[in-house]
């Protein structure tokens, strides 16, 4: 009896014991999976944090690009000598736009665009009101006070019979006028030069309008 029950307790200690040793088995296993899946995971989301760094500094990079504004000189036809621009913004922003080219032809702009159903002003206007303009297929005619008020009375008569157009001076040009439709300019030196008719034909709503039948009134009107 007392030997059957020796045996009963050192099979139920060795039981224990196998048990016992199972359960620290097992932390151990649970220990190291918490550690690879840590690291694992570490890992990963590094990888995601360089691969998305990477991804959105090239994306940026391809937005750059794409937003470089170029430009070309037109070396033959009817506009020889007409500047014109590429890859120009088209954002609605607030405040002031540095552009690339003065008068500005094109790139973001106020989100209120300047009359322009044959509007002619007396007084300079702003600029990035006059760019939205231009996306709905305007022509603006710019001029300096070195245009003859001959010159001035011929073009104002033009605007005024012609909706999508507007006038105004700006005195930051090199020509004492110049015709400016989006992405398209050309300096004029009077008012009797063919090529000014040719060029309301051409860009009044022309291919180069962003914005085809936008409106052309209700608007900013000083």
């Amino acid at each position: 009896m007392g030997s059957k029950g020796s045996k009963t307790k050192a099979t139920a200690a060795d039981r224990r014991a196998k048990i016992e040793e199972l359960r620290r088995a097992e932390k151990a296993r649970e220990r190291r999976y918490r550690i690879i899946t840590i690291a694992s995971c570490t890992v990963i989301v590094a990888g995601l944090a360089v691969g998305g760094y990477f991804l959105v500094d090239s994306g940026d990079k391809k937005e750059e690009k794409k937003a470089k504004v170029t430009s070309s000189v037109v070396k033959t036809g009817e506009f020889k000598g007409m500047r014109t621009w590429q890859n120009l913004g088209r954002t609605h922003v607030e405040g002031t736009v540095d552009y690339a080219m003065s008068p500005p032809v094109g790139g973001n702009h106020n989100q209120v665009w300047q009359n322009c159903n044959g509007d002619v002003y007396t007084k300079p206007l702003t600029k990035e009101n006059a760019v939205h303009s231009l996306e709905h297929g305007a022509v603006w005619v710019t001029y300096t006070d070195k245009a003859s008020k001959e010159d001035i009375a011929t073009l104002k008569a033009r605007v005024e019979k012609t909706p999508y157009s507007m006038m105004s001076p700006y005195q930051d040009q090199d020509a004492p006028i110049v015709l400016n439709a989006w992405g398209n300019q050309l300096d004029i030196q009077e008012a009797s030069d063919p090529r000014v008719a040719d060029f309301f034909k051409k860009f009044v709503q022309g291919k180069q309008t962003p914005e085809p039948g936008a409106y052309c009134t209700n608007g900013k009107s000083s």
